[in-house]
């Protein structure tokens, strides 16, 4: 009875563990950076290529080396070929001929060749070629990393921008609604217009549609940080920080001057891949044109019978052994070598002028990350102070429309241009965020 109910407490507590809701965990930006660095599907699938580049550049350097293959052949002959013989050789009249079967109906072969390459032009092109492609896959995965990284940064300040812009807006509402009340009082008692509950209705209406809607767009921007992170996109994540600090985090003027080595830069080290494969292909098209030399080494043993009886101890079988070399020289392909290396020449060249664009654009895309930076900062230390101004110019006409000094419709106004500054406000210091994490991208200093 004991072990009965032993066993049903344990099944009870696996079966709450595998029901429970997913655990919510609580990110600060570094760390959400560090989880999808670990988990994002496309770093995963990053990891594995540098693998598969890995194991690659082995195959090819196993081409060359040693290759032994074994064979088993067996042949029955259910019809064995007769062949004719003139007769006087077995004592017979001339002129006739003697119906001869030669050889046993079955026969069976086992060989083993080693085979080893001694030169071939393009197995040495091939060689130093699989470095180069592990060096692109590297490089590949760091662009990934560094694209991974950029995301974050971008979902997880959507995150805070639609959280944020949430208890803003239900602020918001919560004083329009005081002030419709406050209204339908005073138009109950004939102290007011009609037209000034009708705006006040309107402000509230605006307001609760962008309230819906914000809300929508916090689930949205959740889901896809979560995915970003290679996390399920249902799962109840939570951010650590807030927007203002975050931003006020983001704000480094010494990023601007910086010293750029343009070397660190991912996209500059993809094109140089790039050449270097162009290269290695133009010096495979000129390695096509080399002789090639293998050598190969052949055992082999031989056994045959009337019936299968290979198996048998008795059998008797004979051993071959072959020693040889194959040399392959090409001697005419009809200009169809020398129309590949010419292809091949262009690839190279092209890829070369193509270095050279890219060196001049990620210098400019360096100009404009560091313009676009700076203009975020500045746009942002604006809009804090916009937003203070329309605060005061906003709490001015609460009081003076309270007062009877101001109508509905110039409260309407300064609400109107104080939701506005609000939004420039938080969309500036998402501007923040995302402008460095584009700038730190293409600097791509340790």
């Amino acid at each position: 009875m004991r072990a009965t109910l032993l066993i049903s407490f344990i099944l009870l507590l696996n079966f709450q563990g595998f029901s429970q809701e997913p655990s919510e965990a609580s990110y600060t930006l570094d760390e959400a950076i560090a989880f999808a660095l670990e988990n994002n599907y496309s770093v995963l699938n990053a990891d594995r290529d540098l693998i598969d580049a890995q194991k690659q550049k082995w195959e090819v350097i196993a081409s060359g080396l040693p290759q032994i293959t074994g064979s088993i052949t067996y042949n029955n002959q259910l019809k064995q070929p007769v062949t004719q013989i003139p007769a006087e050789f077995f004592g017979g009249e001339p002129g006739t001929f003697q119906e001869v079967v030669f050889g046993q109906a079955q026969s069976a072969t086992a060989t083993a060749t080693l085979r080893q390459q001694i030169f071939d032009g393009s197995y040495i092109v091939g060689v130093q070629a699989s470095r180069a492609f592990i060096s692109f896959s590297q490089n590949n995965k760091e662009k990934t990393d560094l694209e991974v990284r950029k995301a974050v940064v971008e979902a997880y300040g959507n995150v805070l921008l639609s959280q944020e812009s949430i208890a803003i807006v239900e602020r918001n509402k919560a004083t329009v609604e005081k002030n419709l009340y406050e209204t339908q009082k005073l138009f109950e008692n004939g102290l007011t217009e009609e037209e000034d509950v009708e705006q006040l209705q309107i402000t509230l209406a605006n307001i609760e549609s962008q309230l819906k809607n914000t809300k929508r767009f916090e689930k949205i921007t959740l889901q896809l940080l979560n995915i970003v992170m290679g996390i399920d996109i249902d799962n109840p994540t939570k951010l650590a920080e807030d927007l203002d600090q975050l931003a006020q985090k983001q704000i480094d003027f010494g990023l601007l001057e910086t010293d750029f080595n343009i070397e660190n830069n991912v996209d500059f080290k993809l094109v140089t891949n790039l050449n270097e494969q162009r290269f290695y292909e133009l010096k495979l098209s000129k390695s096509r044109a080399l002789p090639t030399l293998n050598a190969f080494v052949n055992y082999g043993a031989s056994a045959f019978s009337d019936n299968f009886d290979f198996l048998n101890s008795d059998q008797q079988w004979f051993n071959s052994s072959v020693l040889g070399f194959d040399l392959s020289i090409p001697i005419f392909s009809s200009l169809g070598r020398s129309a590949s290396t010419q292809r091949a020449k262009i690839a190279y060249e092209k890829a070369k002028t193509e270095l050279k664009e890219t060196k001049q654009q990620i210098r400019l895309g360096l100009e404009r990350a560091q313009s676009d930076y700076q203009f975020t900062i500045e746009q942002y230390n604006t809009a804090k102070e916009n937003l203070d101004l329309a605060g005061r110019i906003e709490k001015k006409n609460q009081i003076k429309y309270s007062e009877g000094l101001a109508s509905s419709f110039e409260l309407r106004q300064a609400q109107i241009q104080l939701y506005a500054a609000q939004d420039e406000y938080l969309n500036s210091m998402v501007s923040v965020i995302n402008a460095k994490v584009i700038l730190e991208t293409i600097l791509n200093n340790e």
